[in-house]
């Protein structure tokens, strides 16, 4: 009997060539999403061999895009968002905008509209999610200040584009010319709909969602099945995102996000990102392996020019744009070199943006081909640059005084102000990392009235310290200035309480040069660090998981008297 199997040889070809060369490219060091792309292109029509089904790919892409959105609500964090907000909002923008403009110039020269060019400028403003969160996991710098300021950045260019997409295909017309002006009024109603209808979404999700969801999510969890609770994560994903177009109008990408940023609001959000993430990774991979069907290679040899004009822009415009911005509200070279290589590439919004433009005619078919160009070429050299980063850093150093002068500015943040009291400078705890920890201890220390002195690098979180009375500089402890600045000469006590305890030998060595005789207290997440730590004899270690046993321990011990 014969079979209709389009769909299982979709998957099969598609998941099993990603593996292949999502591997091969691991092996190279680059992300495997370069791997599901090229994966892509090999199945596709513009290369000789099997071609799968567009059609079925272009669905199973949909589904890609819904949980990808699902996946980046279900870790948006405000609170993060609002640590850095004074440079990632500005900076996401500007960046955004110049990216755009650079784009419109260059789409000028190939006689391109002025629509078409808005929108393919949009589509290499925004870095991807997936590529820049595995670059600062694999340099260690997650959890750092830059790459606080990488994500929160990327967080707002990510909120833009969920709104463009959203707004494209009401003023599709009219960016592609086909409105007259009599038409205005209508464009304008159509406009209007659209956004009361995001706005009703919206509102029904923050006032419904967020007491329905969490809801579920506890209901499905207490039966104890892990299988239901996956599914509940996943209908919940995919059927709030079908609902939201059917009944407001708005994408599926706008329901699914804020599905995920609704579920996030649960004490489950943790279990659900978790259970949820195999079918996320698989679907994200059909989708990025869609997204390559769609790439003609030949591009590359009949347009090169236009290739490394979308290159120069992905790489250097964007790059060198973040960067004067960072420069611009004092931060170190250092600091803008990271975020500048972080987003010196384009991704999963690139894609499903110029996706949506090529179905609504806003630019042609060749637009597409130099956005996955872009996108192949830039995630590719997304490493390089990373390895550049110290290299440029020590190279501009030496050789530019105007470098120099620069990465030696005053920064009024990082010393205390000459009105500080004497308690802060003398006998005072000085307290590195501003966490969840160390914002704990620092509560509990001025609840005893122990006077302290906060060393935090993320420069908005001083000010806000600052602003609540307490004593803080900006800065990186490693750095002897800091700890200088601290006054950790005349201290009595030194904690780190920053989770990626990988810095603390270095502050606990130039602690000790200036402080003989100062108390140390570590931190430690992991066991492994934490008995690292402990054969450095660096001070006192405080392992999460052992200090919480310990703590349950003891209130059971005196709950029956044993103590």
């Amino acid at each position: 009997m014969e079979h209709n199997i389009s769909l299982i040889t979709t998957l099969a070809a598609g998941l099993g060539l990603g593996l292949l060369l999502g591997l091969f490219a691991f092996r190279l060091k680059l992300p495997p999403l370069v791997g599901y792309l090229v994966a892509g292109i090999i199945i596709g029509p513009h290369t000789p061999g099997y071609v799968a089904d567009a059609e079925i790919a272009a669905q199973l892409s949909e589904i890609g895009v819904m949980l990808l959105m699902f996946g980046v609500g279900l870790h948006f964090s405000l609170k993060d968002l609002l640590a850095v907000r004074r440079i990632a909002l500005p900076g996401a923008i500007v960046q955004m905008l110049v990216a755009t403009l650079l784009g419109m110039m260059l789409t000028q020269l190939w006689g391109w509209s002025i629509g078409s060019g808005l929108i393919f400028g949009l589509t290499l403003s925004v870095a991807s999610t997936v590529v820049l969160l595995k670059a600062l996991e694999a340099r260690g710098a997650l959890s750092s200040l830059n790459g606080n300021i990488a994500v929160g950045w990327l967080v707002v260019e990510d909120l833009a584009m969920v709104f463009i997409l959203v707004l494209i295909p009401p003023v599709a017309d009219w960016l592609s010319g086909n409105v007259p002006a009599a038409s205005n009024i209508q464009l304008w109603q159509s406009l209007g709909l659209t956004l009361l209808g995001v706005t009703a979404f919206i509102v029904f999700m923050l006032i419904v969602g967020r007491r329905a969801l969490p809801w579920l999510l506890w209901q499905v969890a207490r039966s104890g099945s892990r299988e239901l609770f996956t599914l509940c994560v996943i209908a919940a994903a995919i059927g709030i995102a079908f609902a939201s177009s059917k009944l407001f109008g708005v994408s599926f990408a706008l329901g699914a996000f804020f599905a995920g940023m609704v579920m996030r609001e649960s004490e489950y959000s943790h279990r659900a990102a978790e259970e949820s993430l195999p079918l996320r990774d698989a679907f994200s991979v059909l989708f990025f392996v869609s997204v390559g069907m769609l790439f003609d290679p030949l591009i590359l040899l009949e347009k090169p020019v236009q290739v490394l004009g979308v290159i120069l822009i992905i790489v250097i415009g964007k790059s060198i744009a973040a960067a004067l911005l960072l420069l611009l509200f004092k931060y170190p070279l250092s600091t803008a070199l990271t975020v500048s290589a972080s987003l010196a590439q384009i991704g999963e919004f690139s894609f499903i943006l110029v996706g949506l433009s090529v179905s609504l005619g806003l630019i042609p078919v060749e637009g597409q081909s130099l956005v996955l160009a872009g996108a192949l070429i830039s995630i590719a050299l997304n490493p390089l640059l990373f390895s550049l980063i110290d290299p440029l850093h020590n190279w501009v150093i030496s050789k530019s005084a105007l470098a120099r002068r620069l990465e030696s500015r005053i920064d009024p943040l990082s010393s205390l102000p000459m009105s500080t009291e004497e308690q802060y400078l003398k006998g005072q705890v000085v307290l590195v990392g501003f966490g969840s920890i160390g914002s704990r201890i620092a509560t509990a220390m001025q609840t005893s009235k122990v006077p302290f002195v906060v060393a935090e690098q993320n420069r908005e979180l001083v000010e806000e310290l600052r602003e609540q009375g307490i004593a803080a500089v900006s800065g990186d402890a490693t750095e002897p200035e800091t700890l200088v600045q601290a006054h950790i000469a005349n201290a009595g006590a030194l904690i780190i309480a920053i989770p990626d305890a990988i810095s603390a030998p270095q502050i606990v060595k130039t602690a000790r040069l200036l402080n003989g005789k100062l108390e140390i207290m570590i931190r430690s997440t992991h066991q492994e660090e934490a008995e690292w730590l402990s054969n450095e004899n660096l001070g006192k270690i405080f392992y999460d998981k052992e200090e919480l046993a310990k703590g349950m321990i003891q209130h059971i011990l005196n709950r029956y008297g044993k103590t």
